[in-house]
């Protein structure tokens, strides 16, 4: 490989999340961002943008609009045209906008947990209530319930649905024939679609990401997307996100659920980060792609070999893995408490991202095989 994610950067001190807010000697597996360092196009130009030392209020260029337009339209066949473009700090500020600009308080929102845990802050801060169809687990991997989904965008008082592409946690990359029908269900409930597709760069070999506004013109102006450069490359605390909404009246009402949550403007590293990426960074991307694919096959072999009842979802986009513990635990918060505390590994619990997550722990993929393999090595006796 041309770059190197086996180096192991201390993050510790850095006010880092992921690794200051863990006690001491634990090793985090835990939060979705990478221990990757970024890919060298964006450090060279933000230390560009660094070197000028002025850091006053930075309006987009248009450099940074044929960035995306280019990305989105060569990579993913998605039509993006910069009106329909509103950018935000972070990918969630638009899911909310966007729920704000359809709904009313007291409304409903459907989701399909296990799902991102920040769905469900979302829609309460959005005043409204949290709809459930929870996914099918087979043991292998994850499937709509598709009675159960018409039977929730039927009810009148659901107004959205938002749609995890890909799924996090549950590591799915939706077939052309899935996001057709939910799309279909929810045009024919006049249910609008907010897509988050912030993991949209992260897809496992052999599985192909299809942006949900690109199957149809009709999808395209009853949905908004949500997407980023965020998490494919590892830039989440640099906060650059857009919003694409081709449908006009919508456009306006999420425009202005944004100006009034004071979510909108991004800063002058966050244009320079998102060019570099968009521009010159899918070489990166392509290699980090395989080292995390690469990841999930060792955790997947390890496991298998040393603890044969624990289930891990296929993964097919993401760079978290999903493990199913109900064979050991009934309560996968317990066991994650036990192997933080006396194990010193922490995974993520499941039940953040709903109750149909309770028996499962998320591990993150994204790190130096070094450092999963010492993971793993303190996880093993307790997922035995």
């Amino acid at each position: 490989m041309k770059y190197n994610f086996d180096e192991i950067v201390d993050r510790s001190g850095s006010n880092c999340l992921k690794w200051d807010l863990a006690e001491e000697g634990v090793l985090p597996l835990w939060v979705a961002d990478m221990d990757f360092k970024a890919a060298p196009c964006i450090l060279s130009s933000l230390q560009k943008r660094l070197d000028h030392g002025i850091f006053g209020y930075t309006i987009p260029p248009q450099r940074y609009f044929d960035a995306v337009i280019n990305w989105f339209g060569r990579r993913h066949g998605l039509e993006v045209r910069k009106e329909w473009m509103l950018q935000t700090p972070g990918v969630l500020p638009g899911v909310s906008a966007s729920i704000k600009a359809v709904s009313n308080p007291g409304d409903k929102v459907l989701i399909l947990p296990p799902v991102y845990n920040h769905f469900y802050c979302s829609i309460r801060h959005c005043n409204c209530v949290a709809c459930e169809s929870n996914l099918i687990w087979d043991g292998h991997s994850f499937t709509v319930d598709w009675e159960d989904f018409e039977a929730k965008a039927a009810d009148p008082a659901v107004k959205a649905y938002i749609l995890c592409n890909p799924h996090n946690p549950a590591g799915r990359v939706w077939t052309k024939e899935e996001l057709l029908k939910m799309g279909e269900i929810c045009l024919k409930h006049n249910v609008f679609v907010i897509s988050d597709e912030i993991h949209c760069e992260i897809v496992s070999p052999g599985f192909k990401y299809i942006p949900f506004a690109s199957l149809s013109e009709d999808f395209r102006m009853h949905s908004s997307t949500c997407c980023s450069p965020t998490k494919g490359f590892n830039i989440a605390g640099i906060h650059a996100s857009n919003v694409f909404v081709a449908n006009p009246a919508i456009r306006e009402k999420v425009a202005e659920a944004i100006e009034n949550s004071e979510a909108n403007g991004l800063s002058a590293f966050a244009v320079e980060a998102l060019i570099a990426a968009y521009e010159e960074g899918e070489e990166w991307l392509t290699e980090m792609n395989s080292y995390v694919y690469d990841n999930y096959l060792y955790l997947k072999q390890t496991l298998a070999a040393e603890c044969p009842a624990i289930k891990v979802a296929e993964l097919e986009g993401t760079y978290l893995a999903w493990l199913d513990c109900s064979a050991v635990t009934s309560d996968a918060d317990v066991l994650s408490k036990t192997m933080r505390d006396e194990g010193k590994v922490w995974f993520c619990e499941g039940s953040i991202y709903g109750e149909a997550g309770r028996c499962f722990l998320r591990v993150n993929l994204a790190t130096p095989r070094a450092i999963l393999e010492e993971g793993l090595k303190r996880a093993i006796p307790y997922l035995r």
